[in-house]
C-alpha cells in the first residue's frame, strides 16, 4: 500500500454537487488502484476569506492549510462546474494565490462538469493551460461529464466512468511500484 496522498479541489460552493461527485469518483478509483490516501475540498471548505484575499497570507488559517495540502499532495485532482465556458472565478482566484512553482511536476487529473456537450472543451481550453502555467504534469485523459451523466448527484454513465478509469490508469507512470503490485494481483 502506498503512503502517497491525493488531494482533490472542486471549484464550487454548491452541496451536493455533480462536480464534487465526479472528483470523488475519480479519487475513489485512484485510492482503490494505488492505495492513495485521499482528501477532497470544495470552495466552501476554503471559506469566505478567499474572496477578499489578495495574497496567500490574506487567507484565514483554514484556507492556508488547504493550500498547503494541495501543494504537498503527491497527486492533485481538480474539478469545476462550467460557467460561461470556463471554470469558476473563485477557483481561478484560489490558484492565483498559489506560488507559480509550487505545483511543478505534480501529476494532475483534470475534471469538469457542465450542462451539456458544448462545454466539454473546458478541460483542454481552460484547465490544461492553467496547470501548464504551473508546470504541473496534467495527465493526457481529462474527464468531462454533462448533467445527463449523473443520477441524484452520483456518476451514472459507464462511458464517463471508463474515461475516469483511463485517467487513473495514467497515474501508473508516477506509481510504478503500485502498478506492479496491481498487475501481479490480477
Amino acid at each position: 500500500m502506498s503512503h502517497a496522498k491525493l488531494v482533490g479541489l472542486v471549484g464550487n460552493f454548491s452541496r451536493p454537487s455533480k462536480s464534487y461527485a465526479l472528483v470523488d469518483t475519480v479519487a475513489g478509483l485512484a485510492r482503490d488502484r494505488y492505495g492513495l490516501r485521499t482528501e477532497l475540498y470544495d470552495l466552501t471548505d476554503v471559506g469566505p476569506s478567499l474572496g477578499n484575499a489578495r495574497h496567500h497570507d490574506d487567507l484565514d488559517t483554514s484556507a492556508q492549510q488547504i493550500v498547503q495540502k494541495i501543494i504537498s499532495a503527491d497527486v492533485l485532482i481538480v474539478g469545476s462546474p462550467t460557467y460561461k465556458g470556463s471554470y469558476t472565478g473563485l477557483f481561478k482566484h484560489f490558484f492565483d494565490l498559489v506560488d507559480p512553482l509550487a505545483l511543478q511536476g505534480k501529476p494532475v487529473i483534470l475534471t469538469a462538469t457542465g450542462g451539456g456537450d458544448r462545454h466539454a472543451l473546458i478541460v483542454e481550453h481552460q484547465l490544461r493551460p492553467l496547470f501548464g502555467f504551473f508546470m504541473a504534469h496534467t495527465l493526457p485523459s481529462a474527464v468531462y461529464a454533462a448533467d445527463r451523466d449523473f443520477s441524484d448527484y452520483r456518476l451514472a454513465s459507464e462511458p464517463i466512468r471508463r474515461r475516469a478509469e483511463q485517467a487513473v490508469a495514467e497515474l501508473g507512470a508516477f506509481f510504478p511500484q503500485a502498478l506492479h503490485h496491481a498487475l501481479a494481483a490480477e
